[in-house]
């Protein structure tokens, strides 16, 4: 078995707040899984955990086998560049076309300098190859529009091109469905599933839309306060847990920001 990640009793904090308490996961190559939860609940911080973003207070993270805890700048550069992160609010720059956007997904693997003249004159191979991939996620003839042009599901799109660009081993989408109606949301998740089984990369995608995660994840892991509830494929889990997870308390209502 190989993993992509593997978390042995992790803990983030912010102040008094667990983001993230004492969990401990083992996600799969190639598996795709949804993390669902309330707002509040430690979904982004564990994304951004999982992407060495964000260091734990306790416990081990381990990234492809390799345990991050010693690691320097340069190497969590390095480990970064193998994994795309779909942020919740897309990343995009609004003045800049969606090629423009899209190569900046590369930046990780190439230097500073190369980098840069990317963003100003994208080299003709990388417009052959970002075109492809626009074809692909269904937007090709918006290459050369700015993103602030776009509809939100066209900018959707924009980023997962971008993180297609990236050439990853894993993708973790951060709530990328949040700002869209219900039918582009499906066509949106199903686009991330779809690709995933196409190229064998690693999702694990955040999700508010329990419908949606039932539908195209075969395995869901809930969080509330932190802490995972359960870790499992959708049938079998029990529709009391399901509901439970979701039923905030009031002192909890109050906690959430």
């Amino acid at each position: 078995m190989s993993l992509t990640f593997q978390l042995e009793r992790v803990s983030c904090r912010f102040g008094d707040l667990a983001a993230v308490d004492d969990v401990s996961l083992e996600i799969e190559n190639g598996e795709r899984v949804a993390l669902i939860g309330p707002s509040g609940s430690g979904k982004t911080t564990l994304l951004r955990t999982l992407n060495t973003i964000r260091g734990p207070d306790a416990g081990t993270v381990s990234v492809f086998g390799e345990k991050i805890d010693s690691f320097g700048a340069k190497q969590l550069r390095k480990m970064r560049s193998r994994i795309a992160l779909i942020p919740q609010h897309l990343g995009l720059v609004p003045n800049m076309s969606v090629v423009q956007n899209v190569v900046a997904g590369r930046g990780g693997k190439r230097s500073t300098l190369r980098s840069l003249r990317d963003l100003i004159v994208p080299a003709k191979s990388d417009v052959r190859e970002i075109h492809a991939i626009l074809e692909r996620v269904g937007i090709e003839e918006k290459l050369y529009n700015r993103i602030d042009q776009l509809s939100g599901g066209q900018k959707q799109r924009v980023a997962i091109a971008r993180a297609l660009f990236q050439k990853p081993e894993a993708i973790l989408a951060d709530e990328p469905v949040s700002a869209v109606d219900p039918a582009r949301a499906r066509d949106t998740v199903k686009l991330l599933t779809d690709l995933s089984l196409e190229k064998n990369f690693t999702l694990v995608v955040s999700l508010h839309n329990l419908e949606l995660a039932r539908e195209f994840f075969p395995r869901l892991i809930g969080l509330r306060g932190g802490r995972v509830t359960f870790d499992a494929a959708p049938d079998s889990i029990p529709e009391s847990e399901m509901k439970a997870l979701f039923e905030l308390t009031a002192e909890e209502l109050v906690k959430e920001v």
